[in-house]
């Protein structure tokens, strides 16, 4: 038996939701505290099978972690006991890749399995070798596994083919110790990398040009473990803000850095959505048959986020007119298409192009979740589908919302978690 969600569609959704720290900003952060002994206080750390996948690999490779109230964690690093991030862990996300960089600054060595996660494109460990070895690390592949060894890290110039989160954030956690200045060209300027940067930082890190396309890095011979808070997740508040739209509701989404979104709200705008603000709150009253298609395409921070281009096209499917989207940053990310149209979508793909036949009506249907994100996207489309939707394997959908049918039900959602037949 597996779990899937249950969702009666047609219901208003109004009322408060409070967004839960970001995962993509939890995760590396979490990974930093392997970088110095001591102990950490993370807060607004979101409750997340990827985020309990981590802290397995980082109990196994030391260090000890309590849970200490609803979203606080002690982390406890007297020591990492080893230096291996086996293949049973690292091949159920991707993330724990990042484990290499924070391993070689504080042992100088590290083995780790090549990653697993999300079927949404080859997504290489190229650029994250490219630079361990610019670094002066040496570097060997074999047997599924990457190994790498330095006897001591010495800055480099350090340019990005391609501005890649992952790599910037395994970089830098190995550059902060590394002896002399790091710059790293066509860095990743995506918020998590920023709060990644600033939590190394309140470590007593010194990382110049956070928020920027240029890191400036000078290596210090020792952190000190600090108490952090996590930023909030700006993907789940993207997420909530399309299901307001989509349900014709007033969903206030709380917690929200609205410069996170910038560009997202901004292809909202230009849809014809009405984005109201008060503080760290956003919330719209407007109504799909209202609004008009558009176009958009992802691209790396601070373009459109890849991480909300599923969602958008659901809200798209329900919008009059024919839109747009180009996906340029994910290969193989259209996976949620067929799924959206057997449930009365009308999109067909021209490479990495969806062209969407907007204002169609949803109807239920048993579908099947492919990755996270295409996971709430059929989410949202049975929110607003005739009769009832069964979404199969939400466990990729754990991995990246925090309760979202609690949340979703006391907004007045007819969602439910069930037991399905394998």
């Amino acid at each position: 038996m597996v779990e899937a969600f249950r969702i009666k569609g047609k219901s208003s959704l109004n009322g408060e939701v409070k967004i839960s720290g970001a995962k993509n900003a939890a995760l590396p952060i979490l990974i930093a505290t392997l970088i110095e002994k001591g102990t950490y206080i993370l807060r607004n750390v979101p409750n997340l099978m990827d985020i309990r996948t981590l802290m397995n690999l980082l109990r196994e490779l030391g260090l000890e972690i309590e849970k200490i109230d609803e979203d606080s964690y002690r982390i406890e690093n007297t020591g990492i006991k080893s230096t291996e991030a086996p293949y049973e862990l690292v091949k159920k996300m991707r993330a724990s890749f990042l484990v290499m960089g924070p391993m070689l600054a504080h042992e100088k060595k590290a083995r780790v399995s090549l990653p697993g996660g999300c079927a949404i494109g080859a997504r290489p460990v190229d650029y994250h070798l490219k630079g361990f070895e610019a670094l002066g690390a040496k570097i060997d592949i074999s047997h599924g596994y990457v190994e790498a060894e330095v006897t001591e890290l010495v800055g480099a110039n350090i340019i990005f083919d391609f501005p890649s989160v992952g790599a910037t954030e395994n970089v830098v956690m190995a550059a902060v110790k590394a002896k002399g200045k790091t710059v790293i060209e066509n860095a990743a300027s995506e918020p998590e990398v920023e709060d990644l940067c600033n939590f190394l930082n309140a470590m007593g890190a010194k990382i110049k040009g956070i928020g920027t396309s240029r890191l400036d890095i000078e290596g210090v011979d020792k952190l000190f473990p600090c108490e952090y808070s996590i930023i909030p997740d700006r993907i789940e508040a993207g997420t909530f803000l399309i299901a307001s739209i989509m349900t014709e509701g007033e969903i206030k989404i709380k917690g929200v850095d609205f410069c996170h979104l910038e560009s997202f709200i901004m292809k909202l705008q230009e849809m014809g959505v009405k984005i109201k603000q008060d503080g760290d709150f956003i919330w719209t009253e407007s109504k799909t048959g209202d609004l008009k298609s558009i176009k958009v395409q992802t691209m790396p921070h601070p373009g459109f986020p890849t991480d909300l281009q599923a969602q958008m096209m659901s809200l798209m499917s329900a919008v009059p007119g024919i839109g747009e989207v180009k996906e340029t940053v994910f290969e193989n990310r259209f996976m949620h298409i067929p799924e959206l149209n057997r449930m009365g979508a009308n999109i067909h793909v021209d490479g990495n192009v969806a062209i969407i036949n907007g204002g169609q009506e949803y109807s239920g249907a048993e579908v099947m979740a492919s990755d996270l994100r295409a996971g709430a996207s059929l989410v949202l489309a049975a929110l607003v589908a005739e009769g009832e939707t069964i979404v199969n394997r939400i466990y990729h959908i754990d991995r990246g919302y925090e309760n979202l049918e609690g949340k979703l039900s006391k907004l007045g959602a007819k969602i439910e978690r069930i037991k399905v037949e394998v």
